[in-house]
């Protein structure tokens, strides 16, 4: 069987932008928007989880619906030559009828039902930008 193609609409679709000072916590958004027929569950995976926090990082879009995903960039000292090689997936598939443990249903998905995009950041630091990276697919090992 075949991989699903993903239903999901991201925006921004191939990169999320921090403004600087880094010296404090730095936010920005992610919508998530559902133009199926369907509802569709999503999760927010990173590849440095300690440097930044999501949230909600994984639910439900209803049909038609879409939702705001804060990403929090933590604190750091701020290098303009550091390359960032960060990386964040969007994984969704199609909502079960019933979904009560969401853990168990990410536990028990088989990899030809889920849906993946990948987001990758880019830093600005006083208006200037050192990053800018396009779409990559591919799925992260958790």
């Amino acid at each position: 069987m075949a991989k699903v193609e993903q239903v999901q609409s991201l925006e921004p679709q191939h990169e999320l932008k921090f403004k600087g000072p880094f010296t404090d916590v730095v936010t920005t958004n992610l919508k998530l928007g559902n133009p199926s027929d369907q509802n569709v569950c999503f999760k927010v995976k990173t590849t440095a989880p300690h440097r930044y926090c999501v949230r909600p990082n994984s639910g439900i879009i209803n049909v038609g619906t879409s939702i705001n995903v804060s990403v929090m960039l933590q604190s750091f000292d701020y290098d303009p030559n550091e390359k960032s090689k960060h990386k964040f997936m969007v994984q969704s598939m199609f909502a079960p009828t019933v979904t009560s443990d969401m853990e168990a249903l990410w536990k028990e998905a088989k990899p030809d039902d889920l849906m993946d995009s990948m987001n990758l950041p880019s830093y600005c630091h006083n208006s200037d930008i050192f990053l800018s990276i396009l779409t990559t697919l591919g799925i992260l090992s958790t």
